[in-house]
């Protein structure tokens, strides 16, 4: 019996159409005549869910018994006996009541599949086991019922339902999702948008990697080794010489064309380790390719066009970028060159684009061959085996009488060829061919002790021996350098690897480097100078000791080994000689300090740059404020002040409580302004405190609030709230200011609401009004000091009060955002965090955000 065909439905939350769409899918497979039934569909209450249940025949579901309630689950038997077609099956990570057949539905689904019944299901993305500890990162709620990703990548089919975080709250506020009892607390915890942006990216990128893995799979069954142009992948072919930056900025440029577009730049390197390359160059490529969001890949092959084609066609690329050829025209003797022969044999699914640049046709340089590189004693032992061993042997030999014959004779002399080779190379097995031929002439071929030999016969083995053992020493010492280079070029590569890595994710410091360079080559120092112009003396810009008196270096000729970078800039080692094959990896460690010091170098000098900026642009906004808005209430001051002083006039006793009253108010928004003005100055300063001890909120909100109108405020905390960890001084102040400039752009008549609730180990407080609010791209910008948005009067303050709100929530650990009030209006979210060791409370969550 063949295994039915599981079809599922993937959506980012509850109320995207999962259901709907399977329900639709459903009635239009019954109008084909298809055998579709209802074994288990879940409406929640939703009247357009539920209508679409009608037309459908429904299996009865199984009841059970599970401490004093009765609940109902799917009867799989049931399904199995009326066996149709096709099964309807919803919440694929559902847990089954004690005592069903299977503890988990997917299970259930799974003995319906393997008796021929096709299923469609339904799941949320943060059901996945794999995304749990993200999906409680993102949302605060661990989802306690998941699914094994493996049993949704085996679907036949994935369909994602999709909907964006806006029109999932419009469907949430019209009641189209829960019951309006719980619209309130799932917009305020769950459903916010930022939850529902990053589940809705997380689906998105689930379901693309399935697509992506169902392609290679079509492909791979097949055999489809064809371009197909899904989205643009442009490979850029890179040799190592200069011309890789232009190549590499053109490909960025090409991908920006089109959406979703990818940058693969790509080295071939020889697989004999012989290459032209600078490694210096090849780092700053890789640095500027990652910087532009692409990615760069090291391939080995021989044949540069193939492997070229090779890795182009095994990403799926749609494009390859190549390099006018640096070879002069008398080169062109040897071949067509790269360009030409990967233009040939691309064929109609690649396309191929030959950059021009500046250093077309200026020549380039050939490989230069580096031998194996053998120890002193082991071409010592290479010597002594290869001349001294043919001596000892043959004094052996005659020593025995009626020896093994010439013929073992000749195999003993051409093992003694063979160990030479392999300890001291070529040139001690090539001296001990020619001194075993001498001795076997010798002594082992009559005439003996004689270099004449009387039988012909015997002149052909000598002479087959020397052939043979040149060629024995030829073959082993090629296969000795090869196994040395292919173990030498494999470290380097690790070495460049994690070198390029950890410099390009911003791991590694300028000394670490040093001190990196110095394990590798075992050095004593290492230091990198620089000076900054050809007058002035070297500098230490930074240093690597192994002893704790390490050598001074005060200029590059002091050291044993150095590595210019640049003009003035050089990396010199102490210790020991190095060799020259060593210098390649050498240079690359020296480019890479460079480009580390040259980064620690911007980013303290961004840092200095923003910090200058930042505080000229509170210079400023702080002379505006002083100019307008501290001379405002100084002015209504003075103005009081001046009119009860005067003679002219009689006040009666309600004009002066009046005045008098002006007076305070004004003194006290002064009190305000300064207030917030110092609060802003400790937080640029850094000399904010906070002393954290474990409190109530509803210790602290209701004394913030002496500032605003009576019954302007509706407060909302409960009671069973966790005790949170704050400094409440820095509290009640940030929650002033957030409630004061809410009251102050609430419409009259309508009140702030002040509301708290528990999500997981965090606390919110949220303010909210019923204001004008403000767009996406101005709610950061309201956090920055001296800014009011909108027509704000001028009066109305000097723009601080809610970055020294957000100010004092980081100091304490928290965090202060801005959202969209439902209906209209702004929310200030204040997060807290909960007192250590109290038991987090679980918001109370309608059931479908968690099943």
């Amino acid at each position: 019996m063949a295994r039915g065909k599981l079809r599922i439905y993937v959506g980012a939350a509850p109320g995207v159409g999962k259901t709907y769409s399977m329900l639709s899918e459903a009635h239009r497979r019954v109008e084909r005549g298809t055998d579709a039934v209802v074994a288990f569909v879940e409406h929640h209450g939703r009247p357009r869910t539920e209508v679409m249940l009608h037309g459908l025949e429904q299996i009865q579901r199984r009841e059970l018994e599970y401490r004093g309630t009765v609940f109902t689950e799917m009867d799989v038997d049931a399904v199995l006996e009326r066996k149709p077609a096709v099964a309807l099956v919803d919440e694929l990570a559902h847990t089954n009541v004690p005592g069903s057949r299977n503890g988990k539905r997917w299970q259930d689904i799974e003995e319906l599949l393997e008796a021929g019944i096709d299923v469609i299901s339904t799941v949320n993305i943060q059901h996945l086991e794999s995304l749990g500890d993200v999906v409680d990162s993102i949302t605060g709620v661990r989802q306690r019922e998941t699914v094994p990703d493996e049993i949704v990548r085996r679907a036949d089919q994935i369909e994602l339902v999709d909907m964006s975080p806006q029109a999932i709250r419009r469907r949430m506020a019209h009641g189209n999702i829960y019951q309006p009892d719980k619209v309130d607390a799932a917009l305020s915890n769950y459903f916010r948008p930022g939850n529902l942006t990053a589940l809705r990216e997380l689906a998105l990128l689930w379901v693309a990697d399935r697509v992506d893995e169902y392609l290679q799979e079509y492909r791979a069954e097949h055999s489809i080794r064809s371009t197909w142009q899904a989205r643009e992948r442009i490979v850029v072919g890179l040799t190592g010489g200069p011309e890789g930056r232009t190549l590499i900025r053109r490909a960025a440029r090409m991908a920006a064309k089109g959406s979703g577009s990818e940058v693969l730049a790509v080295y071939i390197a020889r697989s004999d380790g012989l290459t032209s390359a600078s490694p210096k160059e090849l780092a700053v490529q890789r640095t500027l390719v990652e910087d532009l969001g692409g990615t760069f890949h090291h391939v080995i092959g021989d044949d540069i066009p193939s492997a070229l084609l090779e890795f182009a066609r095994g990403v799926n690329a749609t494009q390859i970028v190549l390099g006018s050829s640096r070879r002069k025209a008398w080169q062109y003797i040897f071949g067509p060159g790269v360009g030409a022969t990967v233009a040939r044999d691309s064929g109609p699914d690649l396309d191929v684009h030959i950059v021009t640049h500046e250093e077309v046709a200026k020549g380039r340089g050939l490989p230069v061959a580096r031998g194996a590189r053998l120890g002193r004693a082991r071409l010592i032992a290479g010597w002594l085996v290869g001349v001294v061993g043919p001596a000892l042997l043959s004094l052996l030999l005659t020593g025995i009488a009626n020896g093994p014959g010439l013929a073992n004779d000749v195999l003993l002399f051409l093992f003694l060829t063979v160990a030479a080779a392999l300890l001291g190379g070529q040139l001690p097995a090539l001296a001990s061919a020619a001194v075993g031929s001498l001795l076997l002439n010798f002594y082992f071929t009559p005439p003996t002790h004689t270099l004449t030999v009387s039988d012909p016969k015997n002149i052909v083995a000598i002479v087959i021996f020397f052939a043979v053992a040149v060629a024995v020493a030829s073959v082993v010492d090629l296969a000795a350098r090869r196994t040395q280079q292919a173990a030498r070029l494999r470290a380097e590569s690790e070495i460049l690897s994690f070198l390029a890595g950890s410099v390009l994710r911003g791991e590694t410091t300028l000394n670490a480097l040093l001190e990196r360079v110095r394990e590798t080559f075992g050095m004593d120092t290492v230091a990198l100078l620089e000076r900054t112009s050809d007058v002035d003396p070297w500098t230490c810009a930074g240093r690597a000791d192994g002893t704790e008196s390490g050598k001074p270096l005060l200029r590059p000729e002091d050291a044993d080994v150095d590595m210019p970078v640049g003009d003035h800039m050089a990396l010199a080692l102490t210790g020991r000689v190095l060799p020259a094959e060593d210098r390649r990896v050498l240079a690359a460690f020296a480019a890479q300090a460079a480009v580390v010091l040259d980064r620690q170098r911007l980013v303290g000098e961004a840092e200095r740059a923003r910090e200058l900026a930042e505080g000229n642009r509170i210079r400023t906004a702080l002379l505006a404020a002083v100019s307008h808005d501290l001379r405002t209430p100084l002015a209504s001051i003075k103005a009081s002040v001046t009119s009860l002083r005067s003679d002219d006039v009689a006040w009666s006793e309600e004009d002066e409580a009046e005045l008098l009253a002006g007076i305070e108010a004004g003194a006290d928004r002064l009190d305000h302004l300064v207030g917030n003005l110092l609060d802003m100055s400790r937080l640029q300063t850094g000399t904010v405190t906070p002393l954290i001890r474990e409190i109530d909120l509803d210790e602290v909100v209701p004394m913030a609030l002496g500032g605003v109108p009576e019954g302007s405020v509706t407060l909302d905390i409960p009671e069973e709230l966790p005790i949170v960890a704050v400094d409440p001084g820095l509290l009640e102040r940030s929650v002033a200011n957030l409630v004061e400039n809410a009251v102050k752009y609430s419409p009259d008549g309508e009140s702030v609401l002040v509301a708290a609730s528990a999500l997981g180990d965090r606390v919110e407080l949220r303010i909210a009004d019923r204001g004008p609010g403000v767009p996406d791209s101005a709610k950061d910008r309201i956090f920055e000091p001296f800014q009011r948005y909108g027509d704000a009067p001028r009066g109305a303050g000097v723009g601080l009060g809610l970055a020294v709100a957000r100010g004092f929530a980081e100091a304490m650990g928290g965090t202060l955002a801005a959202e969209d009030t439902p209906g209209g209006g702004m929310t200030m979210v204040l997060t807290l965090r909960a007192a250590p060791g109290r038991p987090p409370v679980r918001p109370d969550l309608p059931a479908q955000a968690t099943t």
